[in-house]
């Protein structure tokens, strides 16, 4: 199977993080790989769907076969799911795409037909809107202009609210909407961000997500964009949790960050 395969099946695992979200069910070289990925599509009534990914040893010049269930489908409604993805995946560039096939089933309109009132166009745009909080726990950061760079690039281009707070821990403060929080956690992996101790360009291949919920009433979220502040000490990493509300949070991840 290709290195191309493998890598990916290692990023879906950190963007699919949530219970129940990712499974790899078969990894051999002759067959390639199987990936089960559990996620919700539909406007106003969210449904949960069983994407089944097999990505063959020549995955990703070979597209992947897909398949669909959900007990809250019809057998027919599985089949045009599976038909969508299945044209989607022909078309697309022969890259990694199994993130790209999810998020656009995730977005689809046309997933499950419902008659829509005022009212249920109102709870749809509501949920579109809904603010979570991601907590990213990175190693290290060697080339730091070039990694700031691009860290506020894409919170610009994601409308993400970010905060990079410096010291030991690093941590990365994500507020915005949850799929774009996910589409940072995919380009931080994806992406070449940093140096190795060659000084040769090098994925972000040990960033650990601590946690992601949606936000409190009372967590300040400003603009598009990433701060960046220096914590030397615990009692300044705890004031810049304080800072932005987020203190309940941060006793939160606290466990995470003395092991």
């Amino acid at each position: 199977m290709s290195e191309a395969a493998l890598e990916e099946v290692s990023v879906l695992s950190s963007i699919y993080c949530g219970e129940g979200e990712y499974q790899l069910i078969q990894q051999s070289a002759d067959n390639g790989l199987v990936v089960q990925i559990r996620t919700a599509v539909g406007e106003v009534r969210r449904v949960e769907v069983s994407l089944l990914f097999h990505l063959p040893p020549l995955y990703p010049v070979c597209p992947p076969d897909i398949s669909v269930s959900s007990p809250l489908l019809s057998r027919e409604q599985c089949q045009n799911i599976r038909q969508k993805l299945l044209e989607q995946a022909a078309a697309l560039p022969q890259e990694p795409m199994v993130h790209q096939l999810v998020a656009c089933l995730q977005q689809s309109r046309e997933v499950i037909e419902e008659e829509k009132g005022g009212e249920e166009e109102e709870q749809v745009k509501e949920r579109e809107e809904e603010e979570w909080t991601a907590v990213l726990l990175l190693d290290h950061i060697r080339s730091r202009s070039r990694y700031i760079k691009l860290l506020e690039r894409w919170t610009q281009q994601l409308h993400l609210t970010g905060t990079l707070l410096l010291g030991r821990p690093i941590l990365v403060i994500l507020q915005g909407t949850r799929p774009d929080i996910k589409e940072f956690c995919r380009l931080l992996r994806t992406v070449k961000v940093d140096v190795d101790s060659s000084g040769r360009k090098c994925k972000e291949r040990m960033m650990k997500i601590l946690c992601e919920t949606p936000s409190s009433s009372s967590s300040k979220h400003g603009p598009p964009g990433l701060t960046v502040k220096e914590n030397q000490s615990v009692s300044e990493l705890t004031a810049a949790f304080q800072e932005i509300n987020m203190t309940e949070l941060y006793q939160q991840i606290l466990p995470l960050l003395t092991d």
